[in-house]
């Protein structure tokens, strides 16, 4: 955007000159050569005094050095035949004009005074006519200028303007008219470079805050008073306002989430507290503290729920993301495994005896495989099998959860949110909590059918690192028993 402001002020500022320096230019050329020519008109009138009083040569030609063309060489004057004289009296009177310090010979009507350039023919037309005009002479223009000196007769002055007295200062001007145009380009170019550092200023800060509001800074806000807001256009202003009352609504939204998911889970209390003292009545046995265990772990979820919803976001701790797949599997295979003894459930567990590290909260994974194997109990008969196989891979870690019941009638319904089927209990939430934490390490959910135990088959694959950043192989291993493309 900087860059586009000061092109457009260079293109502007630069046509805006050129429409006026170019005609102001050409007129101060102008202006140089009517200037010339006037001069050269001055100096043809001095003589007009002169002229009228005498038209002796030796005054003529005193009065023709007085002048600054004549003392320069570019003035002259051509007399009228002197009254009563014949031809070859003209010649002779020329003659001793010559001699006396006249230079030029004989005009067409009578001898010429100084140094003459304009042809014998102009000057007769300048003398006949009686009106002033140029021609043009080697080196520059000649100005007849008649004059008369009595009745009937007439003298011609022509004065010599150079070529060089026409354009006399006009290089100068040129030059002044271009300083001028780079100056106001100059100018422009500051002044555009000026406004757009602030609004490209004011544009990164609101990409800045926007930015740091996606990353869960709910307090980010952009300054639209002040000196960082000084000088921004008022659009910007308008959409820092925009953005600034979106954030709040944000922050707004959130906290009523919070407080919602808290008295959610205030009133899990009451069945909780029932759940607990039926499980304290149950005696001894291992289904018995098998209960008793699971309803204490619901409790303590439940009050963990409560405090994170009560907690402020910028006063929560901070949590190391990531933990050992292995070992929370192991443990939450294992809490699964005494309702599956007591349902004649067979099931195994492969792969999980190394650590597993994957970028994932414990809490997360332990809820996500506590769904999938929840669904193995919830949506097969009594005494069905089902295996729990862990693969680790160079760029991630693969859990495939198979059983060997009916399987899935339809995997993309099943996918859904909200469209759960199970019955009782069944909100259709499972499959989407899993599939969040896969999409969330860049992994994915799939469904399909178990070649092992002809079931469901639910595959969740968590990656570990980008596999850009993996060396180039020549194969890839192949997990055992699925029919999901990799």
């Amino acid at each position: 955007m900087r860059w586009a402001l000061i092109k457009a002020a260079v293109a502007g500022t630069t046509m805006v000159a050129l429409a006026f320096l170019i005609p102001l230019g050409l007129m101060v050329q102008q202006t140089a050569r009517d200037r010339a020519f006037t001069a050269a008109e001055r100096q043809a009138a001095a003589l007009g005094p002169a002229l009228a009083i005498t038209t002796d040569q030796d005054a003529i030609d005193r009065a023709l050095a007085s002048t600054d063309a004549g003392s320069q060489g570019r003035m002259a004057v051509h007399l009228p035949v002197p009254a009563g004289s014949a031809g070859a009296g003209a010649g002779a009177a020329g003659a001793g004009a010559e001699g006396a310090g006249g230079v030029g010979g004989e005009g067409p009507g009578g001898p010429t005074i100084g140094e003459g350039r304009a042809a014998a023919a102009d000057v007769a037309t300048a003398g006949g006519q009686g009106r002033a005009f140029t021609v043009a002479v080697p080196g520059g223009y000649a100005l007849l200028q008649p004059v008369a000196v009595d009745t009937g007769r007439t003298a011609v002055v022509e004065v010599f303007v150079a070529e060089s007295d026409l354009t006399r200062g006009v290089s100068t001007a040129w030059l002044v008219l271009s300083a001028v145009a780079l100056g106001l380009v100059a100018v422009s170019v500051l002044v555009a470079d000026r406004m757009g550092g602030r609004i490209v200023a004011s544009a990164r800060r609101l990409a800045a805050a926007a930015r740091s509001l996606g990353a869960g800074n709910l307090a980010v806000r952009v300054p639209v008073e002040g000196e960082q807001a000084d000088g921004s256009p008022e659009e910007l202003r308008e959409a820092a306002h925009a953005f600034n009352t979106m954030a709040d609504r944000v922050a707004q939204l959130l906290a009523a989430e919070r407080e919602l998911a808290a008295d959610l889970s205030h009133r899990l209390r009451t069945p909780l507290t029932v759940l607990r003292l039926n499980a304290a009545s149950l005696g001894d046995g291992d289904a018995a503290d098998a209960t008793r265990h699971g309803v204490a772990q619901l409790e303590r979820e439940v009050d963990q729920i409560i405090r994170s919803a009560r907690r402020a976001p910028e006063d929560a701790p901070a949590v190391a993301v990531g933990c050992d797949a292995a070992e929370v599997i192991r443990e939450r295979v294992g809490f699964w495994s005494a309702l599956a003894e007591d349902e004649g459930r067979r099931w195994q567990l492969a792969g999980a005896e190394r650590p597993t590290p994957v970028p994932v909260q414990r809490g997360d994974l332990a809820a996500a495989v506590d769904a999938l194997l929840g669904n193995v109990f919830r949506h097969t008969a009594v005494g069905t099998a089902f295996s729990v196989d862990v693969l680790a891979t160079d760029c991630s870690v693969i859990v495939l959860v198979g059983d060997a019941g009916p399987g899935y009638s339809d995997p993309a319904a099943a996918l859904k949110r909200g469209e759960g089927h199970g019955g009782e209990g069944s909100t259709g939430l499972g499959l989407d909590i899993v599939r969040k934490l896969a999409e969330s390490t860049g992994g994915d959910l799939a469904l399909g059918r178990s070649a092992v135990l002809g079931g469901a088959e639910t595959r969740l694959r968590l990656r570990t690192r980008a596999p850009e950043a993996l060396p180039a192989r020549a194969g890839r291993r192949r997990s055992r028993g699925t029919l999901f493309p990799r």
